[in-house]
């Protein structure tokens, strides 16, 4: 993919379906995101979670466009805390590429991007999660710089 042709921007509303499409379009997301699709058609879930999404001061979803289709999806997250002398924390998750732009550079260039993000805004760390049986996402972002220093744990409700 030329990455010349490729820009980020945040979201708007008509993006979400687009958006919830690339979260089920893989094997893991295709077992837990109800209501995707290309189609238009999407949970109420997922407008009220948009809305909640852009309503935050702290958080962006941000999509990847190509030739005005979504191609890539992320959130970035600043996370103010007191921990490390008041250290400003980024966030980023639910990235995804598309399947059709995979293995030609795009998702270097949307955490790239993103790191820069979170440099320009204050932030002393960037971090990121990956769910253990993503084995070659993991080692994707250990080839961008990222290192497995702590432990994740996850609790449903």
């Amino acid at each position: 993919m030329n990455s010349q042709a490729v820009i980020f921007r945040d979201a708007r509303r008509a993006d979400v379906p687009q958006i919830v499409a690339l979260l089920a379009d893989d094997v893991l997301g295709a077992g837990r995101e109800a209501g995707a699709g290309r189609d238009g058609e999407v949970a109420d879930a997922y407008w009220t979670a948009f809305e909640r999404v852009e309503a935050s001061t702290n958080d962006r979803l941000i999509v990847a466009e190509a030739a005005g289709q979504v191609v890539g999806v992320l959130q970035l997250t600043l996370i103010p805390g007191l921990s490390r002398q008041g250290l400003l924390r980024a966030q980023i998750e639910s990235v995804r590429v598309g399947a059709g732009q995979r293995g030609q550079g795009l998702g270097h260039s949307m955490i790239e991007w993103a790191i820069g993000q979170a440099r320009e805004a204050g932030c002393g760390v960037v971090q990121l999660t990956s769910d253990k049986r993503r084995a070659s996402a993991i080692r994707f972002y250990e080839s961008l710089g990222f290192i497995a220093t702590h432990e994740g744990l996850k609790l449903s409700l």
